[in-house]
């Protein structure tokens, strides 16, 4: 991790090309979501924003243009991003701090500039558009490039390393759990037989794996046959399950009353994780034989969106990348309950 600075003053020109090559996604809505936390005017330590997962700083920009009294905590392990998202919000000086850390490191962080609390979190989870457009680091299943998917290219496992290391069966609950690819063992068995021959290096050789596996009559109706396993490939390779798992709880806890979160997930998983602790913040612990609610286990949070938010007909036009897309959101209401094993 390294610790926060301010991003620098120079205008290279690249915050402009930043925005030509990535669309936040349902922008608005979470602007909207997240507002009513920067109306504050005695939230501790003034208004901050974390932005967790900060890739090329669209979503961060747009905060600080529509916010003049916030400050900007930004958050990636990607130091490609981070250097493009710096450029970006150069212009913002020292009302921006941007920092080199997974997501789940948010506590860290925070204790590192001498925050204990925060107005507003935001996570958009996943990979990012300058990973998939970066053919060169292997996320995109459409060029041949070097099975890598690391986020953070400096550190880590490669995916050409899970294929090459894994065993069978770890390579089938891999692409089962994380990918939901039906035809796992199948591909795992193929991907055991092929290794032997040469080590898998190069995304194009898996794609053709991939291509002879699976049936065609899926083929024909399930979309490339590789998007699947490049996802659970990727997942696998960057923790990002377990990452989220651990940051979320870790986010809630620095959020103060009156403050908010707002997370857009692609897929399922991701998603099930956020709806899970977002819920269970937000219901009374109150033993129901009670006839009174105690006041120690009452909600902590109050949802803000009623199940998930998705995008509309028009940015699903103009932004093929959202479909996928959820939105949800809450307002922390009263302290964090204490958490067993835990001391703040």
């Amino acid at each position: 991790m390294t610790k926060g600075v301010p991003v620098g003053h120079a205008d290279t020109g690249a915050d402009r090309d930043a925005a030509s090559r990535h669309v936040p996604v349902m922008l608005t809505e979470v602007l909207e979501l997240l507002a009513p936390a920067w109306q504050q005017e005695d939230a501790p330590g003034g208004l901050v924003h974390v932005d967790g997962t900060l890739g090329m700083g669209g979503h961060a920009e747009a905060v600080l243009l529509a916010h003049p009294g916030v400050r900007l905590i930004g958050i990636d392990r990607d130091p490609q991003a981070l250097e493009i998202a710096g450029e970006r919000l150069a212009r913002f000086g020292e009302r921006a701090t941007l920092v080199h850390a997974v997501n789940d490191e948010i506590g860290e962080v925070l204790d590192d500039l001498g925050l204990d609390t925060v107005t507003s979190a935001f996570f958009d989870l996943g990979v990012s558009s300058l990973q998939l457009d970066e053919t060169e680091r292997g996320f995109a299943y459409a060029h041949d490039a070097p099975l890598d998917m690391r986020m953070d290219p400096t550190v880590g496992m490669t995916a050409a390393e899970v294929l090459n290391s894994y065993d069978g069966r770890e390579l089938a609950r891999v692409l089962s759990h994380y990918g939901e690819e039906r035809f796992a063992q199948k591909i795992a068995r193929a991907i055991v037989r092929e290794r032997e021959v040469a080590p898998f290096v190069t995304s194009g050789r898996l794609v053709e794996l991939l291509r002879s596996t699976i049936p065609m009559a899926t083929q024909r109706g399930g979309g490339h046959p590789a998007k699947r396993t490049f996802q659970a490939l990727r997942i696998e390779v960057n923790e990002e399950l377990a990452g989220w798992s651990r940051a979320l709880p870790a986010a809630l806890s620095r959020i103060g009353i009156g403050g908010r979160i707002a997370v857009l997930s692609f897929h399922s998983l991701e998603d099930r994780i956020t709806k899970r602790a977002l819920t269970a913040a937000a219901t009374s612990t109150t033993p129901q034989d009670l006839p009174v609610e105690l006041p120690e286990h009452a909600p902590e949070l109050r949802l803000l969106t009623r199940g998930a938010l998705t995008p509309s007909e028009s940015e699903l036009e103009t932004n093929s990348r959202s479909a996928s897309v959820r939105l949800r959101a809450a307002e922390r209401i009263r302290a964090p309950r204490p958490r067993k094993g835990t001391a703040r």
